[in-house]
């Protein structure tokens, strides 16, 4: 098995610890193995487009969801490191609007699932922070939401060592409470 599944707060979002085959000339291990993941999380996702992003430290990108195109992500940090996020926006979950945040880094090699029903965000707490992620749809930029990434109704304990850098449509998010979600 390339990597083992860990639980959240969450029970659909997923922490997976890579096995890492490591000596002196540096490492390997296998970042994606589609029935190793099967067998991981008990989940058959099919992925179909691969992102690349690249922030600079403080930079929170999120929250993000898309409603008709639904993605579900499998996300990890390919240089320096962030504290990524995950929001259940699901009406009718036990667990709506609750959240768990994870560190991901280069150094860990950590990956984070993060189910279709769930708005995503990170923060770059490094230098420069790379992520690479899959996503089991394709991005629809006219289905793209935002869910205010510092709503009081969610609480997410960003750390922060001032005030975030943002992208206007972040700045924009709206709140939970006036956000078209999932049922």
């Amino acid at each position: 098995m390339s990597y083992t599944a860990i639980s959240t707060m969450l029970p659909e979002v997923l922490i997976l610890e890579p096995r890492v085959f490591g000596d002196p000339r540096g490492f390997f291990f296998e970042s994606y193995n589609h029935q190793n993941f099967i067998t991981a999380t008990g989940l058959d996702v099919q992925f179909v487009q691969d992102n690349h992003s690249l922030s600079l430290r403080g930079v929170l990108r999120g929250l993000h969801y898309q409603l008709e195109y639904p993605q579900g992500k499998l996300v990890r940090v390919i240089r320096g490191s962030v504290f990524d996020v995950a929001v259940d926006i699901r009406r009718s979950s036990p667990n709506f609007g609750k959240w768990v945040g994870i560190d991901l880094s280069a150094d860990n090699k950590r990956q984070l699932w993060i189910p279709a029903g769930f708005a995503h965000g990170f923060l770059a707490t490094s230098e420069v922070a790379e992520l690479a992620y899959k996503t089991s749809d394709y991005w629809h930029p006219h289905d793209e939401h935002t869910l205010l990434w510092h709503d009081p109704a969610i609480g997410i304990d960003w750390p922060l060592m001032g005030p975030p850098l943002l992208a206007s449509k972040d700045e924009a998010g709206k709140s939970l409470s006036a956000s078209c979600l999932f049922i």
